[in-house]
């Protein structure tokens, strides 16, 4: 037997079920020695949502899983026949393996997006924002500068008609 991986397409939204689908079909067919490990690449991100910081986990490849196998008749039909399967990426009758350096970029991927928090920025320089916490609280400003690890901005806000640098936290400031 010969291992490798390969690129399975799934309904959109449906990874992990098509997951749960295939090692459940894998089980009661007994043909565990024919598959090490089915991934659906996912990684961290932290969002601000009403002023409050959620943490989820995104799909890097949504509609897509990862298939360790080897690859014969028996397991190609039995991939493709799983509910929220619709088949193997490219040509779909013979599927053609990832290259081993596509194997370490993804899995590369993989272990940074667990450990490493993303937060996901919707701010950029040259936004305006309205002020909606702090002593600054109903002053509008422009974004200088964006600082995502910090999770913090500089605001040109006007006050007395002069501009002056303002250090704010994400949550302090919506969009306007």
């Amino acid at each position: 037997m010969s291992m490798e991986w390969y690129v399975v397409h799934t309904y959109s939204g449906y990874e992990q079920k098509a997951r749960e689908g295939l090692l459940s079909r894998i089980q009661q067919q007994m043909m565990e020695a024919y598959f090490a490990e089915i991934l659906v690449p996912t990684e961290t991100v932290v969002a601000m949502v009403k002023g409050q910081r959620k943490t989820s986990q995104r799909k890097i490849y949504p509609g897509y899983m990862i298939v360790h196998m080897d690859l014969n008749d028996k397991t190609w039909h039995l991939v493709k026949d799983t509910p929220k399967i619709m088949g193997f990426a490219g040509n779909s009758k013979t599927p053609k393996p990832m290259s081993e350096r596509e194997v370490k970029t993804l899995m590369k991927q993989i272990e940074e997006g667990a450990s490493k928090v993303k937060t996901k920025v919707d701010y950029f320089e040259g936004d305006l924002l309205k002020i909606i916490d702090g002593p600054f609280s109903g002053f509008t400003g422009a974004i200088e500068e964006v600082k995502p690890d910090k999770r913090k901005l500089r605001v040109m806000v006007s006050i007395f008609g002069r501009s002056t640098p303002v250090e704010l936290e994400f949550s302090q400031v919506e969009k306007v």
